[in-house]
């Protein structure tokens, strides 16, 4: 599955890092629109332990405008998730979703929302090199 994100691992402390993702996705106009915390969910509904694991929707509200224009249903693809979570070997993990795999396991994709999922993939990068 590593192709269906834009990935960095650090080997610096999850909460540092963490803690660093919101803004580095604001340099490039990302929002956190939604937080969720995993390990707790699984604690607080199944009773079960799981890695330090979080789930970030994030939004840029000008390009998620320009392909909703396009598309409605686009709307299910939105928003852009970012993980954040520790690996097996204890280092800490920050995968953003590749907006150009998602386009294409969508199919069909029109240019324009093609377009706008390349302009997103590099500002996405950009975000993650800033991390």
């Amino acid at each position: 599955m590593e192709n269906m994100g834009i990935r960095r691992t650090f080997d610096e402390d999850y909460e540092a890092v963490l803690a660093r993702v919101p803004d580095a996705l604001a340099t490039e106009g990302f929002g956190v629109l939604t937080e969720i915390d995993v390990k707790a969910t699984l604690k607080k509904k199944l009773d079960v332990d799981f890695r330090r694991y979080k789930i970030l929707g994030a939004c840029n509200p000008p390009f998620a405008h320009k392909v909703l224009q396009a598309e409605l249903e686009i709307g299910l693809l939105l928003p852009c998730n970012v993980l954040v979570y520790e690996d097996d070997e204890g280092k800490t993990v920050v995968s953003a979703i590749d907006p150009i795999q998602m386009m294409a396991s969508a199919g069909g994709a029109s240019p324009e929302i093609k377009a706008v999922a390349d302009e997103v993939r590099q500002k996405l990068v950009n975000a993650m090199e800033k991390i």
